[in-house]
């Protein structure tokens, strides 16, 4: 068996080497070699005393990351936005959605803005054009008051009064109701432009004013509106055929204040039939008897006193037509004023059904129409 190799200093161990060796073998052994190798300094509890600092770096990194990532931005003051409040939201609701849309900082000085003003159950659903930097006060007010309309609509057979309420709610009180009763008064502003109002009773528009809806435009008056609507109605009656009128001894506007009784009295299917009706009653010289033009005089459900008022819209009391027209009629009730039906009928009552419809019977004799009446509570035309 060959013998463990001994490694020398030498590849030629002589005795000089071996010595050599050995002196270094014990040298080696008591040579102090901490200063290259590495070191521990563990001491707990410096280490937990770094863990906890470390740890609260980290919280506060993620604290500033989310409030840096997720800052609210708020709107640029005079920047444009279209806010949409849906129909049953709640304040607080509605206050998150301005705060989502930069509008508002705080919700809760939005709500308390509300409560102060006594608005909670009163901001109205719509569609609302707001801009950045508006105060808390202002869009409450705002909110409260409902979203400005892109139009407006009259509805045929409405007056120049019950017109005005719906200017004034469309145009967020910009448009007064006062100011468009004032506006839609006198002809003096429009008679130039309009010559066909010429003529009108007490200088009034009533009748012209065209049943139609109207866009809303910046810069809007009263008086715009009425030349809106004077334009709509010289439109409108462009390719009437006055002749059955002027036949009767109507001139334009006297039929207009015959589409008007007509408009109030009649149904959207028989507005030929009631003219006609009034026709013949005109031609035979007899009072129209029309509880819609008594209607007018006391603004509201005529009562069997008003038949005895003296005014010229008493058509009970005055033969012909009234002073002037009653309502602004549809383009319908005007046309069947220039093409009557040809009836013998001097009398018609009307009564809601069952379901609510008015239905018509109309009569030659007034015994026939005290039949058809037969007793039952009717309004009569």
């Amino acid at each position: 068996m060959a013998g463990k190799r001994q490694v020398t200093y030498s590849s030629r161990p002589n005795r000089a080497a071996r010595q050599a060796h050995r002196q270094g073998a014990r040298e080696f052994k008591t040579y102090d070699t901490s200063f290259i190798r590495p070191k521990s300094n563990f001491n707990p509890t410096v280490m937990a005393l770094g863990l906890a600092v470390l740890a609260l770096l980290l919280l506060f990194g993620v604290f500033s990351c989310s409030r840096g990532c997720n800052r609210h931005t708020m709107l640029e003051a005079g920047a444009p936005i279209t806010v949409t409040v849906p129909e049953g939201a709640t304040t607080t609701e509605i206050a998150q959605q301005l705060y989502d849309d930069g509008l508002i900082e705080d919700t809760g000085a939005f709500t308390a803005v509300v409560q102060q003003q006594g608005a909670d159950a009163a901001l109205k659903p719509g569609t609302y054009d707001l801009v950045g930097g508006t105060s808390l006060e202002d869009l409450v007010a705002t909110l409260h008051a409902g979203p400005k309309l892109t139009s407006f609509t009259i509805p045929e057979g409405y007056t120049i009064s019950k017109m005005a309420t719906v200017i004034e709610e469309a145009y967020g009180g910009a448009i007064t109701a006062d100011q468009f009763k004032q506006a839609a008064s006198t002809i003096d502003p429009y008679v130039q432009d309009f010559p066909f109002v010429e003529g009108a009773y007490e200088g009034s528009l009533e009748g012209f004013l065209f049943p139609k809806t109207y866009p809303i435009e910046e810069g809007d008056t009263a008086e715009s509106v009425v030349r809106k609507m004077l334009s709509q109605y010289q439109q409108e009656t462009a390719a009437l055929d006055y002749s059955k009128a002027e036949q009767s001894g109507l001139n334009p506007y006297e039929a207009l204040i015959l589409a008007s009784v007509v408009e109030r009295e009649a149904a959207e299917d028989n507005r030929a039939t009631v003219a006609s009706v009034f026709y013949n009653r005109l031609d035979i010289g007899m009072p129209l008897q029309s509880d819609a033009t008594i209607a007018y005089l006391v603004n509201g459900d005529p009562t069997p006193e008003d038949l005895d008022i003296e005014s010229p819209y008493n058509t009970y009391l005055n033969y012909g037509l009234p002073a002037g027209p009653i309502c602004s009629p549809s383009l319908a009730s005007l046309e069947a004023v220039c093409n009557p039906e040809s009836t013998d009928y001097l009398y018609f009552y009307f009564w809601p059904n069952e379901s609510g419809v008015m239905q018509y019977a109309f009569s030659q004799t007034y015994e026939e129409h005290q039949d058809a009446i037969g007793g039952t509570s009717t309004l009569e035309g």
